[in-house]
């Protein structure tokens, strides 16, 4: 017999006949001669109850019938008798795959979140990483399904770089020299020519500039693959180790780029709302009561499309009447979370996408607006997460991009190649980029960008 995943016996299509699953116990209880194995399979949130006579085997086989052991059992699929379950397996066979021994982490019982980081490997077996890592590919699916419907293709941008596409530096380093005797210039630099690449390489920070090379010989193009930053943070929003998704599109303007990235998130979210409905329910009794609500609110609004310099007078406005922010709030400042979230959470009580930013807390590849201050960026904020997307129309004259290279002193020795793309069929062209793991905090309602991934990289962090 071929065996039958729990979500489809969960269907109840194979009442009265005869079934192999296979999974892990969750819980075992007994009632007299009648054992009770909960079993789960990571096909659904739910699990399926093993009814066991405890008189149709031997105690060895009885005695291995422990949380966290992992079970194949062949028995009839009858409707329960008792309360919580539509169905269960009567079982006639069991065999006992892997013995799980009385030191198993994860015993019925509440565990805080940090003590789940330190079992990375075991926590997908809960049901809450089960229903986080599961809503997890959904949505990595819809990005899929999203992007190909619309026309972009799938491109693919390199982890190991030479350019720093955010000028921002702290980046991973990549090299095959021997750290214990770096050979160095008469300047003091540590020589790179014979390294692996004949040069300073690092882990990418973003697939952008790429991804622009791309969308001009194929119009319209997407990337989704994981990204690095070296930055020393341990807040709930940052990793070491993320996934982004980078859309760029040849002849969009500011407007065809805002209308993108509210149909994009409110796909993502709906196709969420539509394939994940087990996984949310449990998701929202357990973690977040709001968060079915919530995710259903932002499909079914407007968003609201917001000037920088409006948000300032209306955050300035809020502190005159007595709102209270921890971070000063002033024309040019780069607006902090608990900014973001007032203007959403607060005041408009809807998605925001803020658009015209001061230029001086922008990256150098944004388009100058006419009044030589602002440039053409568009990033959504959204409730509990703040900034979601960022986004921005790219400037495609080679003059102004060069100047503004020039003014901020970034080196582009190295970047000749995505300065060559304003010189041979330049193009108006935008995009934006999508943090997979904001998108997953939201969706799922959990608290920390660390329960959202398998395995997070952060300072001090890198066990699994």
């Amino acid at each position: 017999m071929r065996r039958t995943k729990i979500v489809d016996l969960l269907s109840g299509s194979q009442i009265g006949q005869d079934v192999v699953v296979k999974g892990w116990v969750r819980t075992r209880r007994n009632s007299k001669q009648v054992y009770f194995v909960a079993l789960n399979d990571g096909s659904s949130i739910k699990n399926i109850q093993i009814v066991v006579d405890a008189d149709k085997f031997d105690d060895d086989t009885l005695r291995r019938i422990t949380t966290g052991a992992c079970l194949s059992v062949v028995g009839l699929l009858v409707e329960s008798q008792g309360g919580g379950q539509s169905v269960e397996v009567q079982a006639k066979e069991i065999e006992i795959l892997g013995d799980s021994d009385n030191t198993y982490p994860l015993q019925k019982k509440g565990h805080s979140w940090e003590f789940l980081r330190d079992v990375a490997h075991l926590r997908p077996r809960t049901n809450t990483f089960g229903a986080v890592f599961r809503i997890r590919h959904q949505m990595a699916y819809a990005i899929h399904t999203f992007f190909h419907q619309k026309g972009f293709f799938y491109f693919h941008t390199p982890l190991i770089t030479a350019s720093d596409c955010e000028g921002a530096g702290q980046m991973f380093q990549v090299t095959t020299k021997n750290l214990y005797n770096l050979e160095k210039d008469d300047n003091g630099q540590i020589k790179y020519d014979d390294d692996f690449f004949g040069k300073q390489a690092s882990l990418t920070v973003s697939g952008q500039l790429e991804g622009e090379l791309g969308a001009t010989g194929l119009g319209a193009i997407y990337t989704f693959g994981p990204t690095f930053r070296a930055e020393n943070s341990n807040t709930p929003r940052h990793l070491a180790e993320f996934w982004m998704i980078e859309p760029e599109v040849c002849f969009y303007d500011k407007q065809d780029l805002m209308d993108l990235e509210e149909e994009f998130i409110k796909f993502c979210v709906q196709w969420a709302l539509d394939n994940c409905k087990d996984d949310l329910e449990f998701l929202n009794n357990m973690i977040d009561k709001g968060l079915i609500e919530r995710l259903q609110s932002v499909v079914g609004t407007e968003f609201m499309r917001l000037p920088y310099t409006e948000g300032i007078k209306i955050l300035e406005e809020a502190i005159k009447g007595g709102h209270k922010f921890e971070f000063p709030v002033y024309w040019g400042c780069d607006l902090a979370s608990e900014h973001e979230r007032y203007l959403v959470e607060h005041h408009f009580k809807k998605p925001v996408i803020l658009t015209d930013y001061p230029k001086e807390i922008k990256a150098f590849y944004m388009k100058m607006n006419e009044d030589n201050k602002t440039v053409q960026g568009t990033d959504v904020l959204f409730p509990q997460i703040g900034e979601i997307i960022g986004g921005s129309v790219r400037e495609e004259n080679y003059d102004k991009l060069m100047a503004r290279i020039t003014e901020l002193n970034i080196p582009m020795k190295d970047m000749w190649w995505y300065l060559d793309t304003r010189k041979y069929g330049s193009c108006p062209h935008a995009g934006f980029g999508l943090g997979f793991e904001r998108l997953l905090l939201f969706v799922t309602g959990m608290q920390n960008i660390r329960d959202v991934i398998p395995f997070p990289r952060t300072p001090g962090h890198a066990d699994f």
